[in-house]
């Protein structure tokens, strides 16, 4: 991956592949190489060139500490865009849903199709009380045990289906505890994001083809969040995928990359 200067900050910026270009948006607190794993590969052998990135606030793009808008996240994302030579199907998953919605209906031009997945048109209570605790943590300095993050990651991400599997449990567990605690200044950007009013009526003029992809097992955005955002964009396809939790593309890999080079390969 290489830092691209756009829109004043710097954007650690990754491309794979040739054809009509995808932009992969990722969600709070991860990086673009989460995609790597399955998303990825599968664009790619279909005839993609395929983009990701480090959102701002993940190192080593730009941090941004004092703060940041889903504003801001939208003009990184366009720019990016314009960098590439776009416009681009785009795809996003929770905060980078957010984004693509966003994206859509400020630049239509730039987006030639848009996935969402995992995500929610207006604040969900008990998502906001978790990004507050851990604003709060982060503010207090306190570190939190390796243990204790791997836990709450399993539990809050993963569908109890995954998790019945004690070997598939304990390796889930492993790779948290491996990645490790991710607070710094710019999650706590991100995740002070999660304070917003409801955007839904906006999403009405919505004029981009639209699909929307809601995980059954979600507990973080729970697929009825999902739904009301589908059913909000004039003309949106709302699919629902069984078994996963709120990292479905990680779950169930197969079953969502096929969704999403049929939809791309419509428009």
């Amino acid at each position: 991956m290489a830092l691209v200067p756009l829109n004043g900050i710097e954007l650690n910026v990754q491309t794979e592949g040739s054809g009509d270009l995808v932009v992969l948006v990722m969600g709070t607190g991860s990086p673009g190489r989460v995609w790597r794993t399955y998303q990825v590969p599968a664009l790619v052998q279909a005839g993609y060139r395929v983009a990701y990135f480090d959102n701002r606030g993940i190192r080593p793009s730009s941090e941004c500490a004092d703060g940041f808008t889903i504003d801001d996240m939208v003009a990184d994302t366009a720019a990016l865009i314009e960098h590439l030579g776009g416009p681009a199907h785009v795809v996003g998953t929770s905060l980078g849903a957010r984004v693509t919605q966003e994206l859509a209906l400020a630049r239509p031009g730039l987006v030639r199709s848009a996935v969402l997945m995992a995500t929610a048109g207006r604040p969900e209570p008990v998502q906001q009380a978790w990004s507050r605790s851990l604003m709060d943590v982060y503010d207090k300095g306190v570190e939190l045990p390796v243990q204790f993050y791997a836990a709450a990651s399993v539990t809050r991400n993963l569908s109890p289906a995954t998790l019945a599997d004690p070997a598939v449990a304990r390796d889930w567990l492993q790779m948290y505890e491996f990645s490790g605690p991710s607070l710094g200044p710019g999650l706590r950007a991100q995740l002070a994001l999660s304070d917003y009013g409801s955007r839904l009526d906006a999403y009405r003029r919505i004029s981009v083809r639209s699909l929307v992809v809601g995980f059954a097992d979600d507990l973080v955005l729970p697929p009825r969040l999902s739904r009301e955002v589908a059913d909000a964009i004039p003309g949106a396809r709302y699919v629902e995928v069984a078994g996963c939790g709120h990292i479905g593309y990680l779950e169930r890999p197969d079953e969502v990359n096929r969704l999403l080079v049929e939809f791309i390969g419509r428009g």
